[in-house]
This record gives C-alpha cells, sequence and structure tokens, in this order.
C-alpha cells in the first residue's frame, strides 16, 4: 500500500479525518477485492459495512479470506428473487439508502448495467441532477493526479451534459480539497477545425464558461493529451498556455475516449486509478469487479471524502 499511501495521501487522509465511520452499502457483497478493500478501511476507521446479497455465498468468502468474525451487518437477498426491473441486490442497497440507513454506495458483484441502470431510475434511483463517473489516475510522468470524465455513463453526450459534467468534477475536487482545479477539454487537436466536432465543441464550452463561468475553475480547449501533461510538448509546439503539465482534470469527448485512456493507462501501464460517480445524492464508490484491492480500496477513500462539507 506504500505507494497508494504516496500518491493519494491527500484522499486517504481526507478520508481518515471524518468524524464517525460511514455506513457503506456494498451491493453484491460476495467480490473478493471490494470485501478485502471494505474491511482495510475498516481498519483504517472509516467504513462499517453493510453486505448485501447472497448470505450463502457472502458468508463463504468471508470464512475463506479469514474476515468471518470482523463486525458488520448481511442484509441477505435470494439470488433467485424475481424482479423484471432490477437486480435484487441493488433494489436492496437503494432501499437501505432511500430509509436513510447507510451513507456511501457500494459496487459490488454487479454488472455495470445492473449497477447504474437503477441508479438512474426515478422511482428508485439516487440520481441529483446529470450522473457521470469521475476517475481519478495518477501517470507516472505526471506530477498531479488526474480526474477523467466522463469515463462510463455517458455514451456519447451533447455540449449542454459535457458543461453538467465539468460542474461534477469539480464538485468531486473540491470535495478532495482541490479549489479552483484547472480542467482541460480534451481534443484531438489544439486548433478548431469544422472538420472535427471534438474540437468545435471544445472551443464552444471554453467560449461559454469565459462568458458565463460553468463552475469555480480554469477551462482550456481544445487541448490534446500531450498539450495537457507536459509543459515541453507545449514548448516545442509553440503553444502558449501557463496551464500545461499542471491541469488537475480532463474532460472527455465521449465515453470510448474517455474509458480508453483510462484503460489504456491502468492494464498497459500499470497507472493507479479509481472511480467514484458524480451528480448522486451519496457518493458511489464503482471500481471494477477486476480492480486490485488496493484500487477498490481508493475507490472507498474518495468516496467517504466526498462526506466532507
Amino acid at each position: 500500500m506504500n505507494i497508494f499511501e504516496k500518491e493519494f495521501d491527500f484522499v486517504i487522509q481526507r478520508a481518515k479525518s471524518l468524524d464517525r465511520p460511514p455506513r457503506m452499502v456494498v451491493a453484491g457483497a460476495d467480490c473478493e477485492n471490494i470485501l478485502k478493500a471494505v474491511f482495510e478501511a475498516q481498519n483504517q476507521g472509516f467504513c462499517r459495512p453493510i453486505l448485501v446479497g447472497s448470505e450463502e455465498k457472502i458468508s463463504a468468502m468471508l470464512k475463506k479470506l479469514g474476515l468471518y468474525d470482523r463486525e458488520y451487518v448481511i442484509s441477505a437477498v435470494s439470488d433467485y428473487e424475481i424482479d423484471n426491473d432490477f437486480h435484487p441486490y441493488m433494489k436492496k442497497a437503494l432501499t437501505i439508502i432511500n430509509d436513510g440507513l447507510a451513507d456511501v454506495l457500494v459496487r459490488g458483484n454487479t454488472s455495470t448495467r445492473n449497477f447504474l441502470m437503477p441508479i438512474l431510475d426515478k422511482k428508485i434511483g439516487i440520481a441529483d441532477g446529470l450522473v457521470s463517473e469521475v476517475s481519478l489516475i495518477k501517470v507516472p510522468y505526471y506530477d498531479k493526479v488526474l480526474a477523467l470524465s466522463d469515463v462510463s455513463v455517458l455514451i456519447n453526450p451533447s455540449e449542454g451534459q459535457r458543461k453538467k459534467v465539468v460542474k461534477n468534477i469539480v464538485n468531486v475536487l473540491n470535495h478532495l480539497g482541490i479549489q479552483h482545479p484547472n480542467v482541460a477539454v480534451l481534443a484531438l487537436v489544439e486548433k478548431p477545425s469544422f472538420h472535427m466536432r471534438d474540437t468545435v465543441e471544445a472551443q464552444n464550452i471554453v467560449r461559454s464558461h469565459r462568458m458565463d463561468p460553468i463552475a469555480d475553475c480554469e477551462l482550456v480547449g481544445p487541448i490534446p493529451w500531450d498539450l495537457i501533461v507536459s509543459k515541453e510538448a507545449a514548448r516545442l509546439k509553440g503553444f502558449d498556455c501557463p496551464l500545461c503539465g499542471n491541469f488537475d482534470a480532463v474532460l472527455m469527448p465521449n465515453v470510448m475516449a474517455g474509458n480508453t485512456v483510462m484503460k489504456v493507462l491502468s492494464m498497459s501501464a500499470n497507472v493507479n486509478c479509481c472511480g467514484v460517480l458524480a451528480g448522486t445524492r451519496v457518493p458511489v464508490a464503482i471500481a471494477s469487479r477486476s480492480s486490485s484491492m488496493e484500487q477498490a480500496y481508493l475507490s472507498l477513500c474518495v468516496a467517504a471524502a466526498m462526506l466532507h462539507e
């Protein structure tokens, strides 16, 4: 955990500094990496676990991991309970949230679709405006932790939706103690061209921000990845922007770009990352079922840190 303590210490310390440990409800808790992360968070003093799912499967997993004697609550749901609309694990977890019995929602052994659709539902969901995922990554050659969004929810967002994603990014970073962040609007090239929709949209979003600020942040775009992360690349290309190499976040043009950048960096370059949902009534940790325990733990840290006023 040493590398995570170093890179994400500012997030971890905010999670640890809460006045009381938040109640974290895990939807589909028979998930090895998530259970390990949840009980590591409990060790660090910022988690009270509520485990939703098959009691038989959860108990077997807890025994396998040597966690059976720890302090937790199991909210049992049968795998065979029929619900034509939503997965029973998510329906139970959201009921617990809506009844005020939990503070954080955690994705466990549930597919992306089964996890997201109930959250967005108007009747039982917890959406509070536009929902988007904000992923935090630490690239080895970059001094800061970068926030990327959206990387999983909005397939092909409109300009209006992307402005709301900017608000979500800034809101998450504010909760992590980062005020007035520098946000880059990613595009293929830095010069707008009507042949490239991403560059035109980026220009429109930045112009709109200058006339009527979207959020309390600096917004630059269109700007490609090399100029976002490298002052030297900006010097060589003659791109006059003092924020190059000093951005806190990147607004992605669509989910394909966001998800690909995140997965290439995490899977091929061994980059540390974690994710949360923004635009929900309570923080939502959304680690992948294939994430490492450390990455799942960091998602819990971010979600807990978002409980800070």
